[in-house]
């Protein structure tokens, strides 16, 4: 009985043995995963002498840190029409709120969230309306405008940050240089309309009606 035990221990062992030396990589140009290939492949990369600079053009971009990746977008305050706020917002929010006075912003329709879940305030900061504002009350400057959308959409946030979710400016050679959240979605409205393109089969249209 005792030597069938040993037996079956050292069959076990030896096939745990083989396993292991079968999965590992013991060829030169085989790795255990794609990870492993890009790092091993990677080593004597020492960047690109191109740069996409020339192309970005007359954009005027502040460089941002996020995590580890650092890279340029575009400056949004300037190209807001109606900033700074506090220009006509000279009071709180709670202050100027009167049936006396005409109602401001009539053309913005909120269409982001649920009404139970989010009205202006909840991005604005009522206090200091030159400011957006995160969910526990911490102000946002409106050119890190991404900061506040990331609490909601983390996952589009994580892939923007890597590069994988957005528009480039310019191209893919560094400077990175990135779109925003807020320069392809209306942050009132941030979900697209359907569109046909910009040239499309005329027939399939009377097909369809």
């Amino acid at each position: 009985m005792k030597n069938n035990i040993d037996i079956m221990s050292k069959i076990v062992c030896f096939s745990f043995f083989l396993l292991a030396f079968f999965s590992c990589k013991h060829h030169e140009n085989e790795y255990h995963s794609i990870t492993d290939k890009i790092e091993a492949e990677s080593k004597n990369y020492h960047g690109t002498s191109i740069s996409s600079e020339a192309y970005i053009g007359d954009i005027k971009t502040i460089e941002i840190t996020e995590g580890m990746h650092t890279f340029l977008i575009p400056e949004r305050k300037s190209q807001i029409k109606s900033y700074a706020c506090t220009e006509c917002h000279t009071k709180p929010l709670t202050q100027m709120q009167s049936k006396d006075l005409k109602k401001a912003h009539w053309d913005i329709k909120l269409d982001h969230a649920n009404a139970n879940t989010m009205n202006c305030v909840t991005c604005h900061n009522p206090d200091n309306t030159d400011d957006l504002k995160s969910l526990t009350g911490k102000s946002i400057d409106f050119n890190n405008s991404h900061n506040l959308c990331s609490q909601c959409h983390t996952k589009q946030f994580e892939d923007w940050k890597g590069g994988a979710h957005g528009k480039r400016i310019g191209g893919w050679a560094p400077p990175r240089a990135s779109m925003t959240c807020v320069n392809c979605h209306n942050p009132h409205k941030p979900h697209f309309e359907s569109r046909w393109p910009a040239r499309f089969n005329t027939q399939k249209v009377k097909e369809r009606e």
